[in-house]
């Protein structure tokens, strides 16, 4: 099998844009302290650029959410592996996602952490593909709109391979 990568958004484009949404992110939540929920593993290096451009207070915690296994399509069966260790009622809560494709997994992970009654529930991904929607989803921070290819870099992965790529690429598997 040969796999081949393609850089679709390069490594200067994803600061840029990372500073503009810290901005508006900053803004929305002034004068609060932010707790970040990052869905592991993908959305860890898109939470810690975040985080470190963020001026005010940030708690971090952790859901570990899974649909895809090793496949190259999310196998509708979607499973919390590790749960967040604090509470977060009360708090104001920026959930972080590496990628939201048919919405299916961020449905159920919203519906989840709506229960435990945040104060507010903001939605941060890097990157978006709406052609894949299924479920209707609000997403306040989107870093790029993508076509409906298979990506990896920049945390998000292949089988646990290319997570460390500081850009997003196309991923094309050949038999």
């Amino acid at each position: 099998m040969k796999e081949t990568i393609s850089v679709l958004i390069p490594e200067k484009e994803i600061d840029k844009r990372l500073n503009e949404m810290v901005e508006t992110i900053s803004s929305d939540f002034k004068g609060k302290t932010i707790t970040i929920i990052g869905v592991l593993k993908g959305s860890v290096m898109l939470m810690v650029d975040i985080a470190k451009k963020l001026k005010q207070p940030v708690e971090f915690d952790f859901i570990d959410i899974s649909s895809y296994g090793e496949g190259l399509t999310s196998s509708g069966n979607i499973k919390i592996n590790k749960d967040i260790e604090n509470s977060i009622e009360g708090k104001y809560v920026l959930l972080v996602e590496d990628i939201i494709d048919s919405g299916r997994t961020l449905n159920y992970l919203l519906n989840y952490l709506k229960s435990k009654k945040p104060a507010s529930l903001k939605v941060c991904t890097l990157l978006d593909k709406p052609e894949r929607r299924v479920f209707d989803i609000s997403v306040n921070y989107i870093g790029f709109e993508i076509p409906d290819e298979f990506v990896v870099g920049y945390g998000l992965d292949y089988a646990q391979k290319y997570r460390n790529l500081p850009y997003i690429g196309t991923l094309e598997i050949e038999e």
